[in-house]
């Protein structure tokens, strides 16, 4: 993993839920298959067996949801063709999504994916979640870039949520 994915210790982000441990592991899993070209099914084992809920280099890995997990990690891949030109208009014109860090683009993919196919969950929520996976990794403006670019697609894909009339799909 990257620096930027140590959270430092004079910081401290609020406690994970189950759920939101998935998300954040999620990411993780994300930026594993991307960086290092892992398959699916070895990233989702390699999590499940030795990473969620564990203690691993002497951090201890918060307990997880394993089905939300996986459902996150399955379902960017499955969706990313989709969620990618999403994403990128959500983007301003000079940052493209190839410009934005690893960890950035599966924090963003992983929120695009709950934003199109977890309308169990209100959208509000999957945004906030991801401004606190960011806050995990990053000390800058990227929770801002995250609340903005998750923002724009929540409004465009659950108008519903925000007194629109929502998109056709």
């Amino acid at each position: 993993m990257n620096d930027r994915m140590q959270k430092s210790p004079e910081r401290e982000a609020r406690p994970a839920n189950k759920r939101g441990a998935a998300r954040l592991a999620a990411v993780q899993a994300l930026y594993q298959m991307e960086v290092g070209g892992s398959q699916l099914a070895d990233v989702l084992g390699e999590f499940e067996a030795f990473r969620l809920g564990k203690e691993v280099d002497g951090d201890q890995y918060r307990e997880a949801d394993a089905a939300w997990f996986r459902d996150l990690v399955a379902g960017v891949v499955a969706e990313q063709r989709s969620i990618d030109p999403k994403i990128h208009t959500a983007l301003t014109e000079d940052w493209p999504l190839k410009r934005i860090d690893t960890t950035l683009r599966a924090i963003l993919r992983a929120g695009s994916f709950e934003l199109l196919r977890r309308k169990d969950v209100p959208a509000r929520v999957v945004i906030n979640e991801y401004i606190d996976v960011t806050k995990a990794f990053y000390e800058g403006d990227e929770p801002r870039l995250v609340n903005g670019v998750l923002d724009r697609l929540a409004h465009t894909l659950r108008s519903e949520e925000f007194g629109g009339a929502g998109e056709a799909k």
